[in-house]
């Protein structure tokens, strides 16, 4: 019973992110949060202008919670990608009504890459999808995770 409550808890469409410097990748969950799909790609402008964006999929697509990816290097040392992110979160979080978290994206490119090339993507369709691609890697990471944990994981940090 506690299980079935807790899961009803966990529903509602994620939206999440993989921030770059010229674009941004989303991708969307379904209600039940057990498949995420890329939704598309955002060329970056002004970060208000990317908030404003970024806010209005956010009612379009009816999310309750944002997954921002947050670039960890396999040493485990954050760098100035990192502290950027950070910082782009901060301002974007002060937009949202909805909570915010980051979750991590090693490798999310290049599983996207692969995932593209298996599907006989041409490199230029690659390029122009490769975000939201990666975008949706980042977030079916963090729905199996929910799913294997039946709570829902964090790593605000």
């Amino acid at each position: 019973m506690r299980g079935t409550r807790l899961m009803d808890e966990l529903k509602g469409r994620v939206l999440a992110l993989d921030l770059g410097e010229k674009r941004i990748g989303v991708a969307v969950s379904d209600a039940t949060r057990t498949i995420a799909r890329a939704l598309t790609v955002l060329k970056r402008k002004s970060r208000q202008e990317d908030y404003s964006a970024i806010v209005r999929l956010v009612a379009e697509q009816q999310a309750n919670l944002l997954i921002v990816g947050l670039p960890i290097p396999l040493s485990g040392i954050e760098g100035e990608k990192v502290a950027w992110v950070r910082d782009y979160a901060a301002g974007l979080e002060q937009n949202l009504a909805i909570p915010l978290l980051f979750w991590d994206e090693a490798l999310t490119t290049v599983q996207a890459y692969d995932s593209m090339r298996q599907r006989g993507r041409r490199m230029k369709q690659a390029k122009e999808r490769i975000d939201a691609v990666a975008a949706a890697f980042i977030l079916q990471s963090y729905l199996d995770a929910q799913i294997e944990q039946g709570t829902p994981p964090r790593m605000k940090m």
